[in-house]
């Protein structure tokens, strides 16, 4: 630390004894050239809530990943858990948590759309982390922008812009840092940049990079066992969120029938697990300080090449590899940056991508076709633990049958009639060591062609059509270690359901020794679209823009969640017990039940069985009356599934733009977004008054907003800021709730409204020469108005998930000439967000607190070299980026301890 503090100090005393003489500056520079509407526009001439940051701002703020520019822009927020886990947020439209592993195939679609350059890369579950390396600038279009980029922008669109091949030009840039955080590791990084003619009409780039991130998270000793299952957890049991647990959620062997009066409901009493012999899980093996450290590895090469003045061509190829070991959340009773996880837990990220432009003219319109494939690959190891705070049938697996899982009325203490206790028989239940090996593969690929009519003429329009297609196969094996060791056991082999010919699964088997649960999947997304938008001067102050898109998407599932319930005492592979999604939605009309051990139960059903037909048939097969009900309840409606999820339709949007002069402009929206739905693995699955729905509708948006655009005081001054309402329909959730299925699964669950204000301000007085002041702000109001599900989980009047009521930040940059010479800098910096909530879920929200922190930097500039020292979160401040409240404890994900470092570039050329 004492070297920190003298590097800081030498570097700034340095600067400081160089002098400042006045030199004459130009006071605000021209806003960032963006393409916000499919046209190269100064950001302050459209009528679009769009922040800019450009190469110069990117660089300043030592811009690289993902949560460098989330904090730098005031609206956007995020759900996640770590590189390559993130979901982007725009304006607080948004309802849960992002799963961190396992939600892939079934996650909703993103609301936010993710462009690099030209290319759609937003993928369900998470989105692909893009190092920002060699950018232009990055974009974030505010609202609803689907008529021009589609389905996945809902919400807003960000864009990563690569800057582009130069012809005639040959340059040379490297850059390398190293920093310290406080607690935490070493974090160092590098990059080259190299631009070089190879004809005088083409040219090539390339970059690469390698940064290495430190770990600031420790595993610290733990133990934990089998005790603290939710299957022991009685009713009104207090969560750590506040919320106590409800009747239908109350532990299995806490249920009883206390009255004995079978038409009441089971009372929930306590346990005595004194005769129980819990093993521990201890995780000294593993535990160990900044198991957290990250590495980025990766490469750009692209070519541009003019056919003539109005033809040319732009290739590029990009390859990444993002390698992560341990946690980024920490458990927050165990103190700061501090968690207990019992396995090893890791990602492997890996992207390739192809991309391709041909820019034209045909006649008086610009054309444009661009296309890209990406091939992504994910192979993750997570620590399952804490899913035994919500298993119930957990124990199952792991403990001795007749001893922790199996519940019997004579167990029960009635010497205090008031008060009886459950006292199971004496047993071992085994330690929960329980981690999940998660693999995915992706393949997208996307094509846009499109056309712009002149930009000079009164009426002028961006027309065109697109097409995407994904392909998303993930397998998740969920293992539980200690099943080999129970009195009972251990469970035989298991195996994938049997082939039904278009069925999907990656592997028949037998799975791995210690899976119990695999999920296998291959869910499929096709998008088209045609999308035209047309402004046409009414006057020279006054415009008008129209805007529409037709959508056709299709969404499709198969695979299986298969289980090895029926295993235990088998002595063989049963080689069924869960959802078979090949053949729930084949929509043949035909439908196998597969949730029984009883063999007489698996029977295949057609629509020519009636509901009570299917009732009589299991009646038959001994599951019992009330099983039978509701078994069959379900098999019926199964019957009837869909084959796959459709959206179609139109959205529209409508601007009125008014320019009084050439410093002003004020605009007038109504806008339109939307999400398409998906399938449910768990279609049909029921609780009470709920059934699963087997396809998600769309959620829908209707945005209203006034925004203006201003440039005051001779120059000195920009703000500019919008006011916006968003009505939200049928608003798309994710839930866990093991009381209605042991599966992940989405429904549409309420409406909603937002209510906001956001904008931004630089000041560069003319009173100091070299000052520049920036800011920006936003302030969200979001409620949940309506309740669409019939359960306690949705409460109307609460907020929306990571909706800060306000967040803002603020800098200044001072630049002045030395006497050498050079140009020193100095910039400060402060970052601020207010508390939001991590859910809309009641039984999963958890408050994110708030958090404010400062940073410093001061450097030196040359025509050719630069240097620079920084500190990022002075007052070493644990800033909460996001809580997770999955299984009934609280993880929260801290942004980066105070970290001070350095770091140089040069210019070759």
């Amino acid at each position: 630390m004492k070297k920190q503090n003298l590097l800081s100090c030498t570097a700034i005393c340095a600067i400081a004894a160089t002098g400042m003489p006045s030199t004459a500056y130009a006071q605000l520079e021209d806003e960032v050239i963006v393409t916000a509407t499919k046209r190269a526009e100064s950001a302050a001439d459209i009528p679009i809530a769009v922040s800019a940051l450009g190469e110069d701002t990117l660089d300043e703020l030592r811009v690289d990943v993902f949560t460098d520019y989330l904090v730098q822009l005031p609206g956007v927020s995020a759900g996640g858990s770590g590189p390559g886990q993130n979901t982007i947020y725009i304006r607080g439209l948004a309802s849960t948590t992002p799963t961190l592993s396992v939600a892939g195939v079934a996650g909703l679609a993103p609301n936010v759309a993710f462009y690099l350059d030209e290319q759609p890369l937003a993928q369900p579950g998470r989105n692909l982390d893009v190092y920002a390396a060699d950018l232009e600038r990055v974009e974030v279009l505010s609202g609803p922008q689907g008529t021009l980029f589609g389905a996945s922008s809902q919400a807003g669109t960000v864009r990563m812009i690569t800057n582009k091949p130069k012809i005639g030009v040959e340059e040379a840039k490297f850059s390398a840092g190293t920093s310290f955080t406080d607690g935490g590791e070493m974090s160092y990084k590098a990059e080259a940049v190299y631009n070089v003619p190879v004809t005088e009409n083409a040219a090539l780039r390339a970059v690469v990079y390698y940064d290495h991130q430190g770990g600031y998270v420790d595993n610290v000793p733990g133990t934990i066992d089998m005790s603290q299952s939710a299957r022991y957890r009685q009713e009104g049991t207090v969560r750590s969120n506040g919320v106590p647990v409800s009747s239908v959620r109350a532990g299995f062997s806490t249920l009883f029938d206390t009255d004995n009066d079978p038409t009441t409901p089971n009372v929930s009493i306590p346990v005595d697990l004194s005769g129980i012999t819990f093993l521990q899980n201890d995780n000294s093996d593993i535990a160990e300080d900044n198991i957290n450290d990250t590495d980025y590895f990766g490469f750009r090469l692209s070519g541009l090449y003019e056919f003539t003045d109005d033809w040319s061509l732009s290739v590029g190829y990009a390859h990444q590899e993002l390698d992560s070991d341990g946690v980024f959340y920490s458990n927050p009773d165990l103190g700061d940056y501090n968690v207990n996880i019992y396995e090893e837990s890791f990602i492997e990220d890996e992207f390739d991508n192809v991309n391709w432009t041909l820019k034209g003219r045909l006649g008086m319109l610009d054309a444009l076709y661009t296309g890209a494939f990406t091939k992504r690959k994910t192979d993750q190891r997570i620590d399952y633990t804490d899913y035994l705070y919500v298993a119930q049938y957990l124990p199952y697996y792991i403990c001795d049958y007749y001893n922790a899982y199996y519940t019997n009325d004579s167990q029960v203490d009635y010497s205090d009639p008031n008060n009886p206790v459950y006292r199971p028989q004496g047993g071992t239940c085994q330690a929960p060591a329980l981690y999940v090996p998660s693999r995915s593969r992706t393949e997208v690929q996307t094509h846009e062609l499109r056309f712009n009519t002149p930009a000079e003429k009164r009426l002028r329009a961006t027309f065109g059509g697109f097409y995407s297609d994904l392909k998303l196969k993930e397998r998740n094996d969920f293992s539980y270690a200690g099943d080999a060791n129970i009195a009972y056991g251990p469970f035989p082999d298991n195996t994938s359901f049997p082939d039904q010919g278009d069925g999907f699964f990656t592997d028949a088997g037998p799975y791995p020794a210690d899976t119990r649960f695999r999920n296998d999947f291959l869910r499929t997304d096709e998008q088209f679209g045609i999308f035209g938008e047309g402004t046409f001067d009414l006057s020279d102050q006054f415009a008008l823009t129209v805007g529409a898109r037709y959508y056709d998407i299709e969404v499709d599932l198969k695979g299986t969640a298969n289980s090895s319930f029926c295993n235990l005492f088998s002595g063989i592979d049963r080689d069924r017990f869960g959802t078979d999604v090949n053949d729930l939605y084949d929509g043949d009309g035909s439908y196998t039940f597969t949730r029984s051990c009883n063999d007489a139960a698996i029977q295949t059903f057609t629509l020519d069985d009636s509901q009570q037909d299917i009732e009589n048939a299991f009646l038959t097969a001994g599951l019992g009356a009330s099983t039978a009900a509701a078994q069959a309840a379900r098999v019926f409606n199964e019957l009837r599934a869909p084959d796959t999820a459709n959206a179609k339709g139109t959205i529209f949007k409508v601007t009125g733009t008014w320019t009084p002069n050439d410093d002003m402009l004020f605009y007038a929206t109504y806008s339109q977004g939307f999400r398409p739905g998906l399938l449910n693995r768990p279609g049909g699955a029921t609780q009470g008054d709920f059934t699963v729905p087997f396809e998600l509708d769309t959620d829908d948006v209707d945005n209203f907003e006034l925004g203006w655009k201003t440039t005051l005081m001779d120059n000195q001054l920009r703000f500019n800021g919008n006011a916006f309402f968003v009505d939200i329909s049928k608003l798309q959730t994710t839930i866990f709730d093991p009381s209605i299925v042991n599966l992940f699964f989405s429904a549409n669950a309420a409406d909603a409204e937002i209510k906001g204000v956001e904008g931004d301000i630089t000041y560069a007085p003319i009173s100091m020469e070299g000052l520049t002041v920036s800011g920006a702000f936003s302030f969200l109001d979001t409620e949940i108005t309506e309740v669409l599900i019939p359960t306690n989980d949705v409460r109307e009047g609460d907020s929306l998930a990571f909706a800060p009521k306000f967040q803002g930040n603020l800098r200044a940059r001072y630049e002045w000439e030395t006497n050498g010479g050079l140009t020193a800098h100095i910039m400060p910096q402060v970052v601020h967000t207010s508390s939001s909530f991590s859910d809309i879920i009641i039984i999963n929200r958890d408050k994110v607190n708030g958090w404010t922190t400062f940073g410093l930097s001061a450097g030196l500039t040359s025509d050719d070299w630069a240097m620079e020292i920084f500190a990022d979160n002075l007052t070493n401040k644990r800033n909460e980026l996001t809580r997770f409240y999955g299984n009934d404890v609280e993880r929260v994900t801290y942004g980066r301890p105070r970290t001070i470092g350095a770091r140089v570039s040069y210019n070759f050329r």
